[in-house]
């Protein structure tokens, strides 16, 4: 079976980490992903850090796979690139202030009038409509404006942000989700569409029990540590070996399993512990009883009796964990090969489909790389085009075998 998105051409002027999140989605089943960078410096995330070997792990994990192009959109020869690109495009996505794109002559209304079957995918801090439309919005502000800091960390510690992408990784996934909504509705219609995710949308979503909570009953949720408020007994716990472990107990069933596994039955007739609305009231006389039993035996051991009753737990992996798990490495984790980086793993695909392998991960793009090649093969520039765009700075400087010449590239 191909690609379930074999044949889908993605112009993606997205940069940093949603907008560039969604395309690698739409990539990993098989879009053909133009990624348009600055032609000086190229998307700002070949910058962060960590790196090793002067490339961007976050660069490299979410760009692997896409076509480089480097075209300056602040010049006016730059954006008649882009509109050019739109019109052989199935999606664009892009993830600029609201209004922007329409200052530069790229709006839905322009770039649909000549190519009526684009989907147009807009992320933004907070959505295309509404009175903080024009607000400046990054991932740490989304996390704290959808209500997911305040509920994040202990009673007693400040609200925490998390320390990866977390907002934006969701919006781009949604992005991506959203893309092939469109995409199908396409099908049925022949008429493309605007998709709009603002950064805190998708985040909000799933902290919704909060703002239900408040307006049905004026209770705001806290925070809770590692407890989730709404099931006991759950959490992190440590062992004998000072290992580290989760069990959640979040149903009536597990909970009686674990008391089991406990060796403490008479805990499931206890009337405190009998109950999840009991066990939430007594979670802190509870959570003693667990952790004293947990802390008499080693991480492995307590796993095999926890699995030996069908308890739901795990131990708490860090990355050489993952790394050099069976199960993880079968299914989920794929090399990462011609790079700096080495004899690399990444997380493949979010899902799987059936007959189709998934994508491979070769190599990461230098800025401007596929310039020529995506310039001169598919728009038909003539070499004389191409050379003046060069001097005007328009697009990155390509040597003649389409690899880009700005310093630093590989991030």
């Amino acid at each position: 079976m191909t690609a379930p998105l074999d044949g889908i051409r993605v112009v993606e002027l997205g940069s940093m980490y949603a907008a560039p999140t969604a395309g690698r989605m739409l990539r990993d089943f098989g879009a053909d992903v133009i990624k348009v960078e600055d032609p000086a410096g190229g998307d700002f995330a070949r910058q962060w850090q960590p790196a090793h070997k002067g490339m961007s792990i976050g660069f490299a994990r979410l760009n692997s796979g896409k076509r480089s192009v480097g075209v300056d959109l602040r010049q006016v020869a730059g954006q008649d690139l882009i509109r050019r690109l739109a019109l052989q495009a199935d999606v664009l996505i892009e993830n600029f202030r609201p209004g922007r794109m329409e200052a530069w002559g790229l709006g839905y209304d322009e770039l649909s009038a000549a190519n009526p079957g684009l989907v147009l995918t807009r992320v933004s801090g907070f959505g295309q409509t509404g009175p903080y439309r024009e607000k400046p919005g990054f991932g740490t502000v989304a996390e704290v404006a959808a209500g997911y800091a305040f509920l994040n960390g202990w009673p007693d510690t400040p609200p925490t942000a998390p320390p990866f992408g977390f907002a934006d990784s969701i919006a781009g996934i949604s992005a991506a989700y959203g893309t092939t909504m469109a995409l199908y509705r396409r099908s049925l219609s022949g008429q493309g569409s605007v998709v709009d995710i603002a950064l805190y949308e998708p985040l909000m979503f799933i902290l919704g029990d909060a703002v239900l909570n408040y307006t049905a009953s004026g209770e705001i949720m806290q925070r809770h540590g590692n407890s989730s408020g709404a099931a006991s007994p759950r959490g992190i716990y440590q062992t004998a070996d000072n290992g580290w472990l989760a069990i959640a107990a979040s149903n009536q069933t597990i909970a009686m399993r674990l008391f089991d596994a406990m060796g403490r039955p008479d805990l499931k007739t206890d009337p405190r512990y009998a109950t999840n609305v009991a066990r939430m009231s007594n979670n802190a006389s509870l959570q003693e009883i667990v952790i004293a039993w947990i802390k008499a035996h080693d991480r492995d051991e307590v796993l095999a009796i926890l699995e030996r009753f069908e308890v739901v737990a795990a131990a708490v992996n860090d990355a050489k964990d993952i790394s050099e798990d069976p199960h993880f490495k079968e299914r989920t984790l794929t090399s990462l090969v011609n790079t700096v980086l080495g004899d690399a793993l990444v997380p493949g695909p979010v899902l799987h489909v059936s007959g189709y392998d998934g994508p491979v991960y070769d190599g990461v793009p230098a800025v401007g790389e596929h310039t020529r090649e995506v310039l001169s093969d598919e728009l038909g520039l003539t070499p004389d085009e191409l050379g003046q765009l060069q001097a005007d700075g328009v697009i990155s400087r390509v040597a003649a075998d389409g690899i880009s010449t700005v310093q630093g590239a590989a991030g």
